[in-house]
């Protein structure tokens, strides 16, 4: 165990978490790694259930839980993604980019199903912390500052058609709640529901034939609509069958909201994003209703959207092909937040989508909130002062991740099919008589370096390394 906790505060401060995804997880186990014993987990969810569909994580966020000790259990479950390709809709390959290990990186980057890696950190979090430090069927549904700048929680338990409710005052509070964070809502009261740019998001997992679906990567689209499709794991049974994740946008039909409902007054409907227009531009749009936005568990059926992609097949991939193997779908609608100028208060601050949700662009989202979880703890820990701590978490994480945020909303690295759609919108038989490989490289480079996840900066090894305490 690296620097004990107890050290600095005299006791052991106890730590409340709210939220059991990713980001309250990681944070959970980061803050035991760094000596903090008293680490209390609350999950709304009656249970930590397998849901959810596939996802990208980055060198960066390997390297920190590989330094928590869990690469080798992430592992079993994912594939390491060696290579990712650029399409135009039409065909034409824009470009081919190694990955992890291949492009130089001493951690690869994993393809994985989020349900795994929920129960890998889970399993991580009983395991080390004990039973007792993750709670479910309790949601934090209010929280207000003490004079002394710790949080009073208001704390809701339900069981089945029964209720209780209870407060809680914690030395440290971390929103680690997500995207409609009720932790962030208490810090910045009158913010209003996620911000929708009038795209929608269609997301499932489908089990292929290996040979169907390559061994890469593949975003293809044009200005409009763009779809996302990777195994993520290693075939298994007399099949050769491999767990395939794919991710569809497009606009939403003219003057409707996701699953066919109104887009409610004041919208934009989808038909303004039209040749030339921004695809996932940023600009935000009112969702007529609030549970629509950031709604990760609306069930519809693949032909809602299946005949948008019809003909799309890029090397042998066949994009209808991987949607009619899958056995369901979920639909969502495009929402990230703004930027906020705070994310701390007194002994309260936010992680992960909490703090920064940001456009599904760049395999970044359960990326950074890892890598906020391991800053988080090693700033507490290397600070006497709670508060202190936590400012310094904040610091050195808000204006990268702002940065960061922005950089999606202009595409991030995605933003080279829009560029060869806009000047080869019929197709092209050489993509450098259209985007120079000078011009291609510089996207790349470009935000690699705003999220700090370069090769260069990431083999360095891990800047969240609590150092032992000197033996006197």
């Amino acid at each position: 165990m690296s620097l004990h906790a107890s050290s600095l505060y005299g006791r052991s401060p106890h730590i409340v978490i709210a939220g059991g995804g990713i980001a309250g997880l990681t944070t959970a186990l980061a803050l035991h790694a760094a000596g903090f014993e008293r680490v209390t987990v609350v999950e709304a969810a009656a249970a930590i259930r397998p849901v959810g569909a596939g996802l990208n994580l980055m060198p960066n966020a390997v390297r920190e839980l590989d330094a928590l000790g869990l690469l080798d259990a992430l592992e079993a479950g994912a594939l390491r993604t060696r290579e990712l390709r650029y399409y135009h809709r039409s065909g034409g390959l824009i470009s081919r980019e190694p990955r992890g290990l291949g492009a130089g990186y001493r951690w690869p980057q994993l393809s994985v199903h989020r349900a795994h890696l929920q129960q890998v950190l889970a399993g991580a979090v009983r395991a080390r912390l004990g039973a007792a430090a993750l709670v479910t069927g309790v949601r934090v549904t209010g929280v207000e500052p003490l004079p002394d700048g710790r949080p009073r929680l208001r704390l809701e338990h339900r069981s089945g058609a029964v209720r209780g409710r209870a407060s809680l005052e914690p030395d440290v509070l971390v929103g680690a709640d997500g995207i409609r964070s009720a932790v962030r809502a208490a810090l910045h009261p009158g913010e209003g529901g996620p911000p929708w740019n009038g795209m929608l998001v269609w997301r499932g997992v489908s089990r292929m034939p290996a040979r169907a679906v390559g061994s890469f990567m593949l975003i293809a689209g044009d200005d409009r609509q763009k779809a996302v499709v990777y195994p993520m794991g290693r075939p298994t049974g007399p099949g050769r069958e491999v767990l395939v994740n794919w991710a569809l946008a497009r606009p939403a039909e003219p003057g409707r909201g996701p699953s066919g409902s109104g887009a409610g007054e004041g919208s934009r409907s989808g038909a303004e994003f039209g040749s030339g227009a921004a695809f996932g531009s940023g600009a935000a749009f009112a969702c007529g209703d609030e549970r629509l936005r950031g709604d990760w568990d609306r069930s519809v059926p693949v032909e809602t959207f299946l005949h948008h992609y019809e003909g799309w097949e890029f090397d042998g991939v066949s994009v209808p092909d991987v949607l009619r193997a899958a056995d369901s779908a979920h639909e969502y609608p495009m929402v990230d937040r703004e930027p906020l100028d705070r994310w701390t208060h007194g002994r309260t601050t936010l992680v992960g989508d909490a703090a920064h949700a940001m456009y599904p662009t760049g395999s970044n989202g359960a990326t950074q909130a890892i890598v906020d979880a391991r800053a988080l703890a090693h700033a507490l820990a290397r600070h006497d002062d709670p508060a202190e701590g936590l400012a310094a978490y904040e610091a050195a994480r808000r204006p990268a991740m702002t940065a960061l945020q922005r950089a999606n909303r202009r595409l991030g690295p995605e933003v080279v099919i829009n560029l060869a759609h806009e000047r080869a919108p019929h197709g092209f038989t050489d993509i450098h008589d259209v985007l120079p490989a000078e011009e291609l490289a510089a996207v790349a480079g470009r935000y690699a370096a705003t999220g700090a996840f370069d090769p260069d900066t990431v083999n360095q090894g891990s800047p969240y390394e609590v150092p032992l305490p000197a033996i006197g």
